[in-house]
């Protein structure tokens, strides 16, 4: 029986769900990225490349595209390293996985022990925590790290005057990728004139990206999250710990968390602003 369903039609209609499958979950994953405009154009004009050699037997073009197609395939591999980590970690993250699900809860309560130390401490910090979007942007703009997240190393990195504080550090795929980056300050007017550079520039790049910011006042040590252009300000502990826990393991802030920083239209801000980031 099965031998026959295998048979010729079914058999090239198996081939072409796996195939219509493959390619719609790469474009998932790169839906969301800078990339995906490069990786669109770049497979149309292969495939339009191919069909008109193939309609109009272009031998000299079917050939440089069938040598190129292996360093092709690499230079997309290294063009599109971040994206791929970025969907390796979206496949991994898939409730399948335990062993994952277990290193991200790891990870967010390492994180929010650094957070709350540095509160207490008073210690001015700005973390981006990256998700679909990738931060290479920012990442260059700073001191690449590649290392584990730990509460020590954020507390070596934000200690005043240390030679990376006066920046945001930035995380992916629950490791640090850079610190001291420079981050867009938001160009909407606020109401509330005392919000400092990080909690500006901390907008600005959520408003730019999907990634979370988290900002740690020097003067008060109160604790922000800023998520889709949106600041929620003085969370307390258990908030900050449940608030950051909810992102992360359900893909989007409650209702009830919606931000209590209300942006004006799009004006000047300070003339504090027209720097990228400092520090309080």
């Amino acid at each position: 029986m099965w031998t026959t369903f295998l048979q010729e039609p079914w058999r090239h209609g198996i081939e072409i769900l796996l195939l219509a499958t493959c390619i719609y979950q790469i474009y998932r994953t790169f839906r969301a990225t800078r990339g995906a405009q490069i990786l669109v154009g770049l497979g149309t004009l292969l495939v339009v490349l191919t069909l008109v050699s193939t309609a109009f037997k272009l031998e000299v073009i079917q050939w440089i595209i069938t040598r190129a197609a292996a360093g092709i395939a690499f230079a997309l591999i290294v063009i599109f390293q971040p994206e791929l980590r970025t969907g390796l970690a979206r496949l991994g993250s898939n409730r399948l996985f335990s062993l994952y699900s277990k290193r991200r809860h790891d990870f967010i309560e390492r994180f929010a022990d650094s957070v709350m130390n540095l509160s207490k401490k008073r210690i001015g910090a700005l973390f981006a925590i990256q998700r679909d979007v990738s931060l290479k942007e920012q990442l260059d703009t700073g001191v690449a790290l590649d290392a584990s997240f730990s509460p020590e190393l954020a507390m070596a990195v934000f200690f005043p005057k240390a030679p990376l504080h006066d920046g945001g550090m930035i995380i992916a795929d629950d490791r640090v990728a850079g610190a001291a980056c420079v981050f867009p300050v938001t160009e909407r007017e606020m109401q509330d004139r005392s919000t400092g550079l990080r909690h500006r520039a901390a907008i600005g790049l959520t408003e730019r990206t999907d990634a979370i910011a988290v900002v740690v006042s020097e003067e008060t040590g109160a604790i922000s999250i800023s998520q889709n252009g949106g600041l929620q300000r003085n969370l307390t502990e258990k908030q900050f710990r449940e608030r950051i826990a909810h992102i992360f393991f359900s893909g989007k802030l409650s209702n009830e968390t919606e931000s209590d920083e209300k942006l004006a239209g799009k004006g000047a801000i300070t003339s504090s602003g027209d720097r990228d980031l400092v520090s309080h």
